[in-house]
């Protein structure tokens, strides 16, 4: 009587995660592919699983036994076998969690790449990211900036232009893979032999090799260099904010670069603050001109301005000027907005006082 509890080291009270987790785990020890597997434990492990995997089998297998879980005394239940010659590989590794869910067939692949290394093929090479932090004033913040910046990375080589070949060498045809840049290779399993195609290491994939390599990049195609790279930081950034560079990260030997990603420090402005597109300002007006309105000079980030300050306004109130904020797209902008400061004097003279006085008994 075998103890398929023990067989995958579980205890009787093991949930379906726990089964699922000690059978992957068995059969990727035991697979008589791998170096070190044995085909008499796999087997085992399997038939474990499948028994305990399913709830009615594993009732059956608690309350009765080993014979109960296969079909009573008469023997071994084949209904879980394909045709009678052996297990149904495609439901056992779907319950497994490698795939075919949904009355779909199983998807041998992710069990395959644990056991062998690979079955879907490499993923593309590619580069590091690069980040780096650029600070800017709160003017150029508002209008959009270019900025130049020095990078030293991983590049692709000036002389070979990323190729890795001599400059005037001819390109041969790779021997390891008979410039066909895949290499088939066949693998013997329980289930049958499976063959996979792999990106061959020596081209990478290319099919060809440079009959001299590059002396400056040794073949390679890529070298540590400095780089002049051009920031576009455009109108209206705010801070914080990243800007992407597609490709313009480090290189990699025959795959793609990575990205450069910018990320944006503003300056603060003594003046000026943001309100989404309008841009914010403070300015301190006498009580008097409150009272009877005046005209102020005021600072924009472009060329001062004349301001016409109402009579009566009062104190936090905002005056708006158009199409002074932050650029948006096509030709449109956001406001300047200005709110207005009331300047109390801190002492008063008799004369002045006795106005405010004047100015109590009016009722103002």
């Amino acid at each position: 009587m075998e103890n398929y509890y023990e067989i995958l080291g579980i205890e009787r009270g093991a949930t379906k995660d726990e089964i699922k987790k000690a059978f992957r785990k068995l059969a990727h020890q035991y697979h008589p592919d791998k170096k070190g597997g044995d085909e008499a434990k796999f087997k085992k492990v399997n038939e474990a699983y499948q028994i305990l995997s399913d709830e009615k089998k594993r009732a059956q297998y608690d309350q009765f036994g080993q014979a109960g879980a296969n079909g009573g005394p008469g023997g071994f239940d084949y209904s879980g076998f394909a045709g009678g010659q052996g297990f149904d590989f495609s439901e056992m590794f779907r319950q497994a969690g490698f795939g075919g869910g949904d009355g779909q067939s199983a998807d041998f692949s992710d069990i395959f790449e644990g056991i062998f290394g690979g079955g879907r093929g490499r993923a593309p090479r590619r580069g590091r990211d690069i980040a780096i932090d650029v600070q800017i004033t709160f003017r150029e913040s508002v209008f959009g900036v270019t900025r130049t910046m020095l990078l030293n990375k991983v590049g692709a080589c000036n002389i070979c232009s990323g190729k890795g070949a001599k400059p005037g060498s001819k390109m041969v045809t790779c021997k390891s893979c008979d410039g066909k840049g895949t290499i088939r290779e066949s693998r013997r399993s329980l289930m049958g032999t499976f063959t996979t195609e792999r990106e061959c290491d020596q081209c990478a994939g290319k099919g060809q090799l440079p009959d001299e390599p590059c002396a400056t990049c040794a073949g390679k195609g890529i070298v540590k260099q400095a780089e002049e790279i051009a920031v576009h930081i455009p109108a209206g950034i705010g801070d914080g904010e990243m800007i992407r560079m597609g490709g313009r990260g480090e290189a990699i030997p025959h795959g793609t670069p990575g990205d450069l990603y910018v990320k944006i420090h503003v300056e603060r402005h003594p003046l000026f603050t943001r309100d989404g597109a309008n841009l914010l300002m403070d300015l301190e007006i006498k009580f008097t001109d409150a009272l009877l309105g005046a005209e102020y000079k005021i600072e924009t980030l472009e060329a001062p301005l004349t301001l016409k300050v109402p009579a009566g306004i009062s104190h936090g109130e905002l005056l708006r000027v158009k199409g002074k904020g932050v650029p948006l797209d096509g030709s449109r902008r956001g406001d300047l907005l200005v709110r207005v400061i009331l300047k109390t004097p801190s002492k008063l003279s008799k004369k002045a006082a006795k106005l405010v006085e004047e100015l109590k008994e009016e009722g103002i």
